[in-house]
């Protein structure tokens, strides 16, 4: 259903070192670089299945700001993978956030792995397993 989910930084550099350290720890390769016709940098993460994760400076020119209410989830194959993306993380300038990484009983969707944290941005993401 989805082909990208974008988020904002107001250090598109800051970002690059962030995301490529770890996204790397789900198999991403480096963020590649592009530059929008308004001359902003964007990078861009694919994972092989044709999903893009993309970081951006902000086209308007405004502040890069979090949307309240939204986060971004990173599908992990295994609880250990779900604490080593937010140990990363948190290595790298994100924040803990939220409960310690762990499992969280939901009505719907049964016991998960989830580990919440936010990029040096402030945009909330986290690492997310479902077990079998």
């Amino acid at each position: 259903m989805l082909f990208h989910t974008m988020v904002g930084s107001n250090d598109i550099e800051r970002s690059k070192r962030f995301y490529d350290t770890v996204l790397a720890t789900l198999g991403a390769g480096e963020g590649a670089r592009n530059i929008a016709d308004s001359g902003h940098t964007r990078l861009i993460y694919n994972n092989g299945n044709g999903t893009n994760f993309i970081v951006s400076q902000p086209i308007n020119d405004e502040p890069a700001s979090v949307a309240n209410g939204s986060t971004v989830a990173f599908s992990c194959n295994s609880p250990e993978q779900v604490k080593q993306l937010h140990d990363t993380a948190v290595a790298n300038g994100g924040t803990s956030i939220e409960a310690p990484p762990g499992p969280r009983n939901t009505a719907s969707l049964g016991t998960v792995e989830l580990a919440y944290f936010r990029d040096p941005d402030g945009n909330k993401l986290c690492g997310i397993h479902f077990p079998a």
